[in-house]
């Protein structure tokens, strides 16, 4: 009898492939239906953002990096600014910081909402989609509410906010806070037990502790993987020590996990956004009162010389930054995120260097994928909840 001999297959998937979430490329080595071999190519979307912040003023940056990762907009503006500010020796009036805290959390939602609605149209359950898009569609209308702005509000600023709370701003989020639980009650009804969901998702892609140790990888990702890491415990900051609020972990590892894990962290997110709406006044301190960093108020542009000179001055010349660098982490929606910042003593940084989750993530896809059926590497990839944008910097 002659001899069978076999070959591999090499197909590529991507750049332009729906359930790459971006213009992620993916070279599969095929047996039959079985990925031996993966490697990713990224590139594609380089938009040259770190370098181009070095020719910014230090809060003109803030809308370059909003725009690094459109569903963590103003946690990405929240890590930059935190260096920044930790350069300046700021300290932050007690209202701001509930703000930024609130703020950070309902970015927190709104990112998961995108993932859990993409990720479970792309296993095929289309429906979940607009559901989760019907949530998302309230909070940005808060964005709208606070800066005019949906996606990439910039309202953090260095220094504060850019201004203070809209009239009407409470009753809207503690709108939301009372629908929303019951809304995730529903996300789980439709998958949770849902058999085709997690014949799909239970035992697939599976990460190891080990794996996300070596890997670097950090968020839902990891705590799925029984790796109890979380920058609002393990380095505190804002009014995170004073919160009540638990870390979710998980330890099976797979792409059914990581699923659960987001769900939890939303409902943790909704305790610790009440929490801090109990807190917030309607009206107060929305900046520090230094006015080498904030812009007068704008009756005093108005009516004052001094203040009409200090506005013209920082808009047009902005303000210096003590030499130095830091880089300030914190829990953005895909877990740690932190700016790198050189400051050289100038009205511009000499130096800007993001960490983003998604490009540990995108570094871990071969080892994840191989010995998975092809029709699973969509799962596997929607579970890392990766955006391009972050990686291609």
């Amino acid at each position: 009898m002659a001899e069978v001999r076999t070959e591999t297959m090499t197909v590529n998937m991507g750049p332009q492939h729906p359930s790459t979430h971006g213009v992620l490329r993916l070279v599969l080595e095929l047996d039959g239906e079985v990925v031996v071999k993966a490697a990713t190519t990224i590139g594609f979307l380089h938009t040259g953002i770190e370098k181009t912040a070095e020719q910014k003023k230090w809060q003109q940056i803030i809308p370059l990096v909003e725009r690094m990762d459109y569903l963590s907009a103003q946690s990405n503006s929240l890590a930059f600014i935190s260096s920044v500010e930790h350069l300046l020796g700021i300290t932050l009036p007690e209202r701001v910081q509930w703000i930024r805290t609130l703020i950070a959390e309902l970015q927190r939602m709104n990112s998961h909402l995108v993932w859990l609605g993409t990720h479970a149209m792309d296993i095929g359950a289309v429906s979940v989609m607009l559901y989760c898009f019907r949530e998302r569609e309230l909070l940005l209308n808060i964005n709208e509410m606070l800066a005019g702005f949906r996606m990439f509000p910039s309202y953090l600023r260095i220094g504060g906010l850019r201004e203070d709370l809209p009239t009407g701003f409470h009753a809207a989020v503690n709108e939301f806070l009372e629908r929303f639980p019951p809304k995730i009650d529903e996300y789980e009804d439709l998958l949770t037990k849902n058999s085709i969901f997690r014949q799909r998702t239970e035992g697939v892609g599976v990460i190891t502790k080990a794996f996300a140790l070596q890997y670097g990888l950090v968020g839902p990702m990891t705590r799925a993987s029984g790796v109890n890491y979380d920058v609002r415990r393990a380095f505190p900051y804002l009014k995170y020590p004073e919160l009540d609020f638990e870390v979710p972990v998980l330890t099976e590892g797979d792409v059914y996990a990581r699923y659960r894990q987001r769900l939890r962290e939303m409902r943790e997110s909704v305790k610790i956004a009440r929490q801090c709406m109990a807190k917030i006044s309607t009206t107060g301190e929305f900046q520090v009162d230094d006015p080498k960093i904030v812009p007068p108020p704008k009756d005093k542009v108005y009516t004052e010389m001094e203040a009409l000179i200090q506005h013209f001055l920082l808009f047009s010349q902005g303000f210096t930054v003590p030499a130095g660098e830091a880089s300030v982490p914190i829990e953005g929606p895909r877990g740690e995120q932190a700016f790198y910042i050189v400051s050289d003593g100038s009205n511009r940084p000499c130096r800007v260097k993001s960490r983003g989750p998604s490009f540990y993530a995108c570094q871990a896809l071969p080892e994840m994928i191989k010995g998975a059926l092809i029709a699973d590497v969509v799962a596997i990839i929607g579970s890392t909840d990766i955006v391009l944008g972050d990686v291609d910097r």
